[in-house]
């Protein structure tokens, strides 16, 4: 696989990123680059991008395995759809291991560690590339983790949040609105936690 930077950081990010890093994370890049300067504290971060999981796939061969489990569930037989999408998730649990992923994601880790303290405690949250559309509203579909500290836990996370995309009701929805499991893709956003 070709050397390719998966990690964007907030500041370098808008909301006509979320072909990038999905419309969580560019959000987050937006309020993060138009408040800061004038003040506001916003905690900082970055997002994994979709491109990671998209390479990750397709390194480690998954997508080969994953497409013949979708053909066909998630209409009308939830038992089929649930057994289908278990057998997916593990495929896409275990590919980011084939990635340069992981060293990227430390070294980021280690830059918000310099700027907040060593093993800051950060929010790990899925960002599907077809959030916060017009017509669709994936929130609550795929997995996101609070309280995560160490540059291991944070990967673990990042590969949970990815393996997400196959849950049964992000199937069954992607299905009933007509979006392709093939073209969407999953960023994960990494950020500091904020104390209430």
């Amino acid at each position: 696989m070709p050397s390719q930077t998966f990690i964007r950081w907030f500041e370098s990010l808008r909301s006509t990123d979320v072909a990038i890093v999905g419309g969580k994370t560019a959000s987050l890049g937006e309020l993060y680059s138009s408040l800061r300067p004038r003040g506001i504290n916003v905690p900082n971060g970055f997002g994994i991008t979709a491109e990671a999981y998209r390479a990750a796939l397709s390194a480690a061969g998954a997508w080969q395995q994953i497409a013949p489990l979708l053909e066909g569930i998630g209409e009308a037989d939830t038992q089929v759809t649930a057994h289908h999408a278990s057998a997916a998730r593990p495929l896409v649990y275990t590919a980011p291991d084939t990635t340069p992923l992981h060293e990227q994601l430390g070294e980021a880790y280690r830059k918000l560690e310099a700027q907040y303290g060593r093993n800051v405690s950060v929010a790990v949250r899925s960002s599907a590339t077809a959030e916060d559309l017009p017509n669709a509203s994936f929130a609550g579909q795929h997995d996101s983790f609070v309280n995560i500290r160490g540059v291991e836990a944070v990967f673990e996370a990042c590969r949970h949040c990815f393996s997400s995309i196959f849950t049964d009701r992000a199937i069954v929805y992607r299905n009933n609105n007509g979006f392709s499991h093939a073209k969407v893709a999953l960023s994960v956003a990494v950020m500091k936690m904020v104390r209430s």
